[in-house]
């Protein structure tokens, strides 16, 4: 057992974090890391123990592309600042791990420059691949050489030159002996020499107890860089992937279907436990990724609880977003952030409040470090499955519906159950237990005996503050609801007097408008009416028919068969 091997890791790109300028004018140096110092304390906070923070050396622009692998960017600082840093975490006991780009350096590397200056008689010539005095390069200097990416500002070293090993060798060294560093992540491990990365392992295994080395890899069979003579890890992109689409898509056959495959490269067998993430410096953020936002939750309790080593974005704890834009532009998803702008997260934020409430139970429970993985139950919207060590079974249950789910799972071993997240008891006796998981929700049910003596998950108080926690959500619900009825009467009450104000002021009016005169034409005619015979009064109506259009044979018969006077009389009336 090693420390990585119970690490919660905090990822930090310090150039965008702390707002350094785009470009590099290796002037005097910005102490901008020391604003990292106040982090510390809330990365611990939200259950962090370990922070991979890079690149960090003198480069021309994003970092990867380094000019001097011994001296702190000019824009985050100078060694001192790193050097405290990296202190403060130990203080706080928190492990730390650098980029190490060595596959590519920039154009500004000495090497290279003595390669641009001396040409064919420069020693950079066997420090680059496929140096070619013949070819051109997009900077037209005469010469042409294996790039990374189709980048001609990221020159790929040549990692079979003794010369080169033995430069990025001296390189850990003093990364060791001057910064105290714990580990190192390969960048673009995937296209790195076999042999140099071994050389490397030796490195790393003479330098310090326990020096992690883990590795950047996209695609393929991981145990190909991740075994006893290379790394201890790599990068797991492949649930990366699975862990936003299998919710998205409403689809957790796609994420077990990833873990039994990953298990299958000896992630269990062999020990290996690959770096788990949902969001890093290369992709959107998992916030953005997410179809249906409340999925946050579900993807941070399998972040956390299966098999391998999580890790956390600077600043996704806070559900921040995070675009990839078009044109490659990475700004979006490297913002500048200030902590200070977060300062109540952990009482208001509950996406924080989620991540924190993870990391501590991930770091108290070894099951979910060094358990093996057994599945349990599977549909579509609900993933059910155990870790156990040491006979004990720690049980963990996902719900990505818009419905809560009734779980009902066997095999277990009898005994008390205890939701670390809700706080909620199960019992499970005869091997068997039914549950309700939330909608867009999780819970890791852990054996109860399982608490005691061990410092940090103390289930009863977790329990505690679930039950004051969903109580003051509950008054918070009802109070706000009440609120809202109080509203809505005193809306009705308003346009109910609005109404009653308006008829008032209309019934004013109409008291106060004066009768209208008579018209004495109208007012003669109506007397005229009166005095006709029955025989005037048809006439009448037939001649105010004629003025409106043709009388037909059958209007003039309805008109002659009327023979009442007063039905006449209302009909003659009618028309204007």
């Amino acid at each position: 057992m090693a420390w990585f091997d119970e690490a919660v890791f905090y990822h930090i790109y310090p150039l965008g974090m702390l707002g350094a300028p785009k470009q590099n004018d290796y002037g005097e140096p910005v102490h901008r890391l020391r604003e990292l110092l106040p982090w510390i304390s809330h990365i611990k906070s939200i259950g962090c123990n370990a922070i991979y923070i890079g690149p960090l050396f003198e480069s021309v622009g994003h970092g990867y592309e380094t000019t001097d692998y011994r001296k702190l960017d000019s824009r985050l600082g100078d060694n001192q600042d790193l050097k405290d840093f990296v202190s403060e975490c130990h203080a706080q006991g928190l492990r730390v791990i650098f980029d190490g780009v060595f596959n590519h350096t920039g154009r500004d590397f000495f090497a290279f420059k003595d390669l641009q200056a001396n040409r064919e008689g420069s020693f950079g010539k066997d420090w680059y691949c496929n140096v070619n005095f013949w070819g051109n390069n997009s900077y037209n200097d005469g010469f042409s050489y294996e790039n990374w990416g189709g980048y001609d500002l990221l020159v790929k070293l040549n990692q079979r030159n003794p010369a080169v090993r033995d430069y990025i060798a001296d390189v850990i060294r003093f990364w060791v002996s001057e910064f105290d560093v714990d580990g190192i992540r390969l960048d673009a491990a995937d296209v790195l020499d076999f042999d140099f990365m071994k050389m490397l392992r030796q490195v790393a295994d003479s330098v310090k107890p326990d020096f992690w080395l883990m590795g950047e890899v996209i695609h393929g069979e991981y145990s190909r860089w991740a075994n006893e003579s290379t790394l201890h890890s790599v990068t797991n992109y492949h649930l990366h992937k699975a862990l936003y689409s299998g919710h998205n898509d409403h689809n957790y056959f796609e994420i077990a279907h990833t873990v039994r495959r990953l298990n299958d490269m000896g992630q269990s067998g062999s020990g290996l436990k690959l770096y788990n993430f949902v969001d890093n410096h290369d992709v959107e953020r998992i916030h953005t990724k997410l179809a249906n936002k409340a999925d946050f939750f579900p993807v941070h309790v399998l972040l956390y609880t299966l098999p391998g080593i999580p890790s956390l974005y600077y600043g996704s704890e806070f559900g921040i977003d995070g675009h990839k834009h078009r044109g490659g532009s990475d700004d979006d998803i490297r913002p500048h952030l200030k902590l200070e702008d977060f300062a109540d997260a952990l009482q208001t934020n509950p996406c924080t409040g989620i991540v924190s409430r993870l990391g501590k139970i991930r770091q108290a429970v070894p099951a979910l470090s060094y358990g093996d993985y057994r599945e349990l139950a599977l549909t579509n919207r609900q993933y059910t499955f155990a870790r156990s060590l040491d006979g004990n079974t720690v049980l963990v249950s996902v719900n990505n519906d818009d419905q809560d789910a009734r779980i009902s799972v066997g095999n277990l071993p009898d005994g008390t159950y205890i939701g670390a997240i809700s706080g909620e008891t199960l019992q499970v006796q005869g091997g068997g237990a039914s549950f309700c998981v939330k909608a867009h929700a999780g819970e890791i049910f852990i054996p109860a005996a399982l608490c005691e003596g061990r410092t940090g998950l103390d289930l009863e108080e977790m329990a505690k503050e679930a039950a004051e926690k969903a109580a003051a959500e509950k008054a918070a619900a009802e109070k706000a609801a009440a609120e809202k009825a109080e509203e809505k009467v005193d809306t009705e009450k308003a346009e109910a007097e609005k109404v009653a104000e308006d008829i008032q002021a209309e019934s004013v009016a109409v008291e106060a408008k004066p009768a209208p005169t008579p018209d004495p034409a109208v007012q003669a005619a109506r007397t005229d009416y009166e005095n006709m015979s029955i025989e005037e009064l048809q006439a009448a109506i037939l001649g105010k028919m004629a003025k409106n259009g043709p009388v037909t044979d059958q209007m003039r018969r309805t008109v002659d068969e009327n023979i009442y006077r007063d039905s006449l009389l209302n009909w003659v009336r009618s028309f204007r």
